[in-house]
């Protein structure tokens, strides 16, 4: 098979390191767009990492990010389209957003045929996420997270919307202080958000490019 037509599977770094992740273009994406221009300073989208880094240093992403919006929200997967997994933990969306119904579907395809893997889904497409799995069986290993777009607005777990596990929420460094449990430690040693358990509000200080921003 064509290795343009497999879904490209990205190595993190950062705070991700470690992880392997299955993204697309935020740039192209209107809904993050649109997020990116509000003129509310409580929308995190405003101070979206993945904006300055895809129009900056890490531009010569975009092609590879761009392919698989265009893979994923066109049409259904054929089976190998679907490339080889073989990581405990899978992040979806760390660039990028829900783009349609179709995206979401083939996310679930890819779920569906790697069970043993985790499958952690961001995103704010709560509209989407309802729509699509109203209709569709919701694959046991994909762990759906609200990333809530309010700055210091927590969502606790009795709010989560339909479908989600959990909630991921931005807020000022000095604020929630006691709630902030996603503290600088990277993803891998921590998966609180990557595995189902009794923790399901995510709370993190706001950062800028991975750095505290004490402005906020």
């Amino acid at each position: 098979m064509n290795k343009n037509n497999l879904v490209h599977i990205s190595k993190m770094t950062g705070k991700l390191e470690g992880l392997k992740a299955i993204s697309t273009n935020t740039v192209t994406n209107n809904f993050c767009l649109k997020m990116n221009k509000t003129k509310s300073d409580n929308i995190i989208c405003k101070y979206c990492y993945s904006h300055s880094m895809l129009n900056t240093y890490r531009k010569s992403m975009q092609e590879c990010l761009q392919h698989n919006s265009n893979l994923l929200s066109t049409k259904e997967l054929k089976d190998n389209q679907i490339p080889f997994i073989n990581e405990l933990y899978i992040r979806i969306n760390a660039h990028g957003e829900l783009i349609n119904q179709m995206h979401l579907h083939n996310i679930v395809l890819i779920c569906n045929k790697y069970k043993r893997t985790h499958f952690a889904l961001w995103s704010k497409r709560k509209d989407i996420v309802k729509k699509y799995f109203d209709n569709n069986k919701k694959p046991t290993n994909l762990i759906l997270v609200y990333s809530n777009p309010k700055i210091n607005n927590i969502i606790d777990e009795n709010n989560i919307p339909k479908y989600f596990n959990k909630t991921f929420n931005n807020v000022s460094h000095n604020k929630f202080i006691d709630k902030q449990n996603c503290t600088g430690q990277q993803c891998k040693d921590c998966v609180l958000c990557y595995e189902f358990n009794n923790i399901n509000t995510i709370v993190e200080a706001v950062k800028i490019n991975g750095r505290l921003d004490k402005n906020i």
